[in-house]
Parts: C-alpha cells; structure tokens; sequence
C-alpha cells in the first residue's frame, strides 16, 4: 500500500491512477488530488454477506495514505461509497461531493461534524475547488438510484469524463465536451451499467483520445468481458486503455 501511495505522490500530473473496480485518482500539475468512487476496503461483502462479492483485486491503499483535496461518491451503493473510507478521508480535510441519496449513509456514520465539507450535488452542479473544474451530469443508474451522477473534471487543460453507473443514454451526449481527453465507462453490463458494445458506441459518438474501461475484475457476481471489449474497440478502430490497478496514465 504504501509504494502505490508513494506512486502517486512522487508522479508528475496531470495524470490517472486506476485503483480498481470504479476508482480512479486525478492528480494535477501542483500536485492536488481528487479521488472518484474509491473502494479501497471489503465493506461490501461484510455487509452483503455474500461470497459473490468478495473482493478479488488487492487493496493497494488505505484512507490514511494520502490526503485527498476532492473525494467524489457518484452514488450510495458502497463500492462507490467506501463507508470504511470516506468517513477519515473528509475527517482529513477533504471536501466530499456526493449524490443526494448519501446523505443517509453521512447520518448513520455521524458525519454531521464534518458538514461544512460535504456538498450533495445533482446535474448540472459546477464547483470550482483548486486545479479542478468538476462538472455534474446526469446519469441513468435505473429507479433505484434516481440521484446518482457522472462526473466531468478539467483540470490543466485536459477533459476526463467518468461515466457513473450508467445505461447508454446516447440522448443525453449534448451535456458532455466534445474536446474530451478521456472517457471512463463501465463495461460489465450488469445492474443497469453499459457492457461492451454499449462503451464501444459511446466513444464514437464522443470520441475520446482515450477510452479507459471500469467496472470489472472486482466481484465475481459483476461481470465484465475485457477481452471482448478489447476486440470491439480494435474492430472499431478505436483507442483504449485496459489500466492494471495501479497503474498512471499520463497525459
């Protein structure tokens, strides 16, 4: 854990750091860092009680490692909202933005003290907090979770745009830059995510200079085909990044 920590702290930015299942890290040239949808512990299958979800990919970093200027949660499911986490990343300074339906989870972890720090964001929400631009937008993850979002952050001049949890809404493409450096989208097609081909057909519409896919790899009972995806975009002639855990893209 600590020589990921020491990774992203010693990296140059702009940059990426994929950290598994839907998370990644946003590093700017100063040095800030803005987290989205880190799961870094195995509070899901504590909670779910159930061997499809145990986590298969390692833990490369704990809540204490780094301090995080911007922590993002696109929704309440808890691989997206680490309740194990959040709670020390905003008792460390950071400012949490997150969809409505967190503000259940923010009063059973008794985060009311920290409530100066904590936004709740819907689309079309824009807030400027150091080097990033973040920009809010709607997102389609089914009925039982009407108030999750995507994610658009510029920071340096680059565009990256995480999906969320999402089916393909090609009718709602005109919300997103058009100049856009990176597209983050899940691939598992499960529980009202894009598989494949859906991803596929978002970056020929938006047409990143990089498609990163997420989603996979974490719980057995989520899916995910990289192989597949890989095909499509070679068929398609489009460009894709597959990031090992920890692995940096640098723009």
């Amino acid at each position: 854990m600590y020589d990921f920590a020491m990774k992203v702290i010693t990296t140059p930015g702009p940059c990426i750091f994929a950290t598994g299942q839907a998370g990644f890290i946003v590093k700017s040239h100063s040095g800030q860092l803005l987290a989205i949808d880190l799961y870094l512990s195995n509070c899901v299958e504590r909670l779910e009680r159930h061997k499809g979800f145990k986590r298969l990919l390692p833990q490369i970093l704990r809540a204490s490692d780094l301090t995080f200027d911007v922590v993002i949660a696109t929704h309440p499911h808890l691989d997206h909202y680490d309740i194990d986490v959040v709670p020390e990343m905003v008792s460390k300074g950071s400012r949490l933005f997150c969809s409505a339906g967190c503000e259940r989870l923010n009063k059973q972890l008794l985060m009311d003290y920290y409530s100066d720090n904590i936004i709740y964001v819907k689309p079309g929400d824009q807030h400027d907090v150091g080097d990033f631009d973040i920009k809010f937008v709607n997102c389609d993850h089914g009925q039982g979770v009407l108030d999750a979002v995507g994610v658009v952050v510029k920071v340096d001049g680059k565009t990256i745009y995480e999906v969320g949890d999402s089916c393909l809404r090609l009718d709602r493409v005109n919300e997103i830059p058009q100049t856009l450096d990176v597209l983050i989208s899940p691939i598992n097609g499960m529980f009202g995510n894009m598989g494949c081909d859906e991803t596929a057909e978002l970056a020929e519409v938006l047409h990143p200079t990089v498609t990163i896919p997420c989603h996979y790899g974490m719980f057995a009972s989520h899916g995910g085909d990289l192989k597949k995806f890989y095909e499509i975009m070679n068929e398609k002639n489009l460009s894709a990044l597959i990031m090992q855990q920890g692995e940096v893209y640098r723009f």
